[in-house]
């Protein structure tokens, strides 16, 4: 993951790496989406565990992060019998796009407002500017 900002634009980016460079998301969160995803059916966390190799505890832990990023959404399955389980789909690809614009709009004014304060913090008279003194 690049450290500065000049790194970011510099670097070839996918539209995925828009989960980490947002939410702080990790490869495997990327991995565990992208089986969401693909699936035409609602996925376990047993069913994304087997798909990615992992520790069931580690892919709940990857879908919680997902959740919480708004990018699964979470469904209650009940069984007749009683009990329950929990299913991950994919969240509206829209409403993921729209969050990331209104974050990056609000990141983008607050480094508009962040340059205005560094500018007035460091605008010092240009010594070559001011008249010789005699």
């Amino acid at each position: 993951m690049p450290d500065a900002m000049v790194e970011y634009l510099h670097s070839d980016m996918e539209c995925e790496g828009l989960l980490e460079c947002f939410h702080g998301l990790t490869d495997l969160d990327r991995e565990c989406f992208a089986v969401v995803v693909g699936s035409d059916a609602a996925l376990t966390v047993d069913d994304v565990a087997a798909e990615v190799d992992r520790e069931r505890s580690t892919v709940y832990r990857s879908l919680q992060r997902l959740l919480t990023a708004g990018f699964v959404r979470k469904e209650q399955i009940n069984y007749e019998q009683g009990g329950y389980y929990h299913v991950f789909r994919p969240a509206d690809p829209d409403a993921i796009a729209d969050e990331m614009q209104r974050m990056l709009n609000d990141w983008y004014a607050k480094m508009g407002q962040l340059i205005g304060e560094f500018r007035e913090k460091y605008d010092v008279a240009d010594p070559e500017a001011t008249p010789a003194e005699g």
